[in-house]
């Protein structure tokens, strides 16, 4: 890995204020609060309002990093915004965002790998900056996966809530944040988790095409379980760490199950995990910044403290990042 001259320097999230709880659910289709927080650890998600679309809730998150930070956006010179749901196929949510915020002379696009994209965007955002080809990048996972939720299917409806995390990357060679990355997909079992757009085939196999988010559960948890040690295995052997200098894992919030069998199979106490998806669902790209914007709010997290960042998911793609921890 390129020496990194990149920082972290400021996190914020927001969340709408609808809530669609265990109960709720109970009333839509044949399931109940126990089956649900047994079997992912969820009990309620945050919902968006007709009229609240992924850009909505980008801007507000930057609003609120701004606010508790005392960062000024005006000078950012990129947006990187990471979702699965953009309001259109055209102008970008990101440049929805800059236009927003205000932000003049700055690059802006959209990322979409899935869950796996806000670790995707700091990756992506640490290369522009270590490069010198930018030097103050605003990186945003968010989505609006309700939009695209099919609420009479009680596999998928359970998980899926919205909301959205932004961190600010900046240059600065003393004291770099990004340590070592490691990323990989197998787009050969992108099947097992998709949403239909322009076609209704995946690898020439045939897919339902109704624009709902689709997944085989049993498939991406194996998938999971089985990829993500090795490659957070691959990553700390790469930067010369062990797991017990890791102070935090960070991974996409996709179900508790899945979180404790990945910890099982790597030693990584649960305890020293932090997750979004008790109160918020599975957010996708927004889980891993929430969660982090959470430990941050609270305490937990603090400046120095070695941050495992590991995002994975459709694609089937993963991103994973060693981290040291210095946002305000």
């Amino acid at each position: 890995m390129v020496q990194s001259k990149a920082s972290i320097t400021a996190l914020g999230s927001f969340v709408p204020e609808k809530r669609l709880t265990n109960d709720d659910l109970e009333k839509m289709v044949e399931t109940n609060d126990e089956w649900i927080t047994s079997r992912t650890g969820i009990k309620e998600r945050r919902i968006t309002e007709e009229d609240e679309f992924t850009s909505t809730i980008c801007v507000k998150a930057a609003e609120e990093l701004q606010h508790v930070s005392g960062k000024t956006l005006d000078d950012v010179d990129l947006v990187i915004v990471c979702t699965l749901t953009p309001d259109h196929k055209t102008p970008s949510v990101a440049s929805l965002v800059q236009a927003s915020l205000g932000i003049s002379g700055a690059g802006a696009f959209d990322l979409n790998a899935a869950c796996a994209g806000f670790s995707y965007g700091l990756h992506m955002a640490d290369g522009m900056i270590s490069s010198g080809l930018h030097r103050k990048v605003l990186v945003i996972g968010a989505e609006t996966l309700s939009k695209i939720t099919d609420y009479t299917d009680r596999a998928t409806c359970i998980l899926f809530g919205d909301g959205a995390g932004a961190a600010l990357v900046e240059a600065g060679d003393s004291n770099p944040s990004f340590l070592a990355a490691f990323t990989d997909s197998d787009g050969k079992k992108g099947e097992y988790l998709y949403c239909t757009d322009l076609s209704n085939q995946i690898g020439g196999q045939e897919v339902d095409s109704d624009g709902y988010v689709v997944q085989n559960g049993r498939e991406v948890y194996k998938w999971a379980v089985k990829t993500v040690p090795q490659g957070i295995d691959k990553l700390l052997n790469d930067a010369g760490v062990t797991i017990e200098d890791i102070d935090w894992f960070a991974p996409h919030s996709a179900n508790m199950r899945m979180i404790e069998s990945i910890c099982e199979r790597t030693g990584i106490p649960v305890e020293k995990t932090l997750t979004s998806l008790e109160y918020y669902g599975n957010t996708s790209s927004a889980t891993i910044p929430l969660a982090l914007r959470e430990a941050q709010k609270d305490g937990r997290l603090k400046n120095g403290d070695l941050v495992l960042i590991y995002g994975f998911g459709g694609g089937l793609a993963q991103s994973a990042l060693l981290v040291r921890w210095h946002a305000e």
